[in-house]
């Protein structure tokens, strides 16, 4: 996983509220087994509708998406997670996530920024007006800043320190690879072994 401690981009805003899974990564994109390729499929039923914000080039390559109240909804689904991952976007600011959604977010390096609804309409309102306007999401102060707007977020310590050492479950795991690896040396040889 890649690490994540300060990232300044280009923002889009979707002025849209209750987004959930199933227009975030409709399920005919779930037959994938790699987690790569998704980004395709990133609302794609919205964007047959050319005014739909994605298909407007002054946000091509943004990298952080403005989002409405309650995003994330509906189904516990990791591909919504890596369709925005693979569409180029580093984080969601919103002024609600559903748990599901931030869980995943947080355990796949996407940071899922939670801010008050009128801080996220200033930063859609000034990234509208001008799109090249650039956002800073500092996870190192907890902090958002750009467009005349500095706001704090919150986040535990143990998530932010996770995120910034880019560390997953499986990358938390192997940081006691030598104890593991010891461990299973030490097992007696009729126990179940792995492979």
């Amino acid at each position: 996983m890649e690490a994540f401690t300060i990232h300044t981009g280009r923002a889009v805003p979707l002025r849209r509220s209750d987004v959930d899974t199933d227009q975030i990564i409709p399920s005919d994109w779930l037959k994938r087994i790699e987690r790569t390729g998704f980004g395709a499929g990133l609302f794609s039923q919205w964007r047959t509708d050319e005014s739909f914000v994605l298909n407007n080039p002054v946000y091509a390559g943004a990298s952080i998406l403005l989002a409405g109240p309650d995003f994330g909804t509906g189904s516990s689904r990791e591909h919504a997670v890596w369709a925005l991952q693979d569409y180029g976007f580093r984080a969601v600011i919103s002024a609600r996530f559903a748990d599901i959604f931030r869980g995943n977010a947080l355990g796949n390096g996407l940071l899922p920024v939670q801010l008050p609804a009128a801080t996220v309409e200033n930063l859609q309102s000034a990234v509208e007006r001008d799109p090249t306007v650039e956002i800073t999401v500092d996870l190192a102060a907890r902090e958002v800043r750009g467009a005349g707007v500095v706001a704090a977020f919150e986040l535990d310590d143990f998530t932010r320190w996770r995120l910034m050492e880019g560390l997953d479950d499986v990358g938390l795991t192997l940081r006691h690879e030598e104890m593991i690896t010891g461990f299973e040396g030490a097992r007696p040889a009729w126990l179940p072994t792995t492979v």
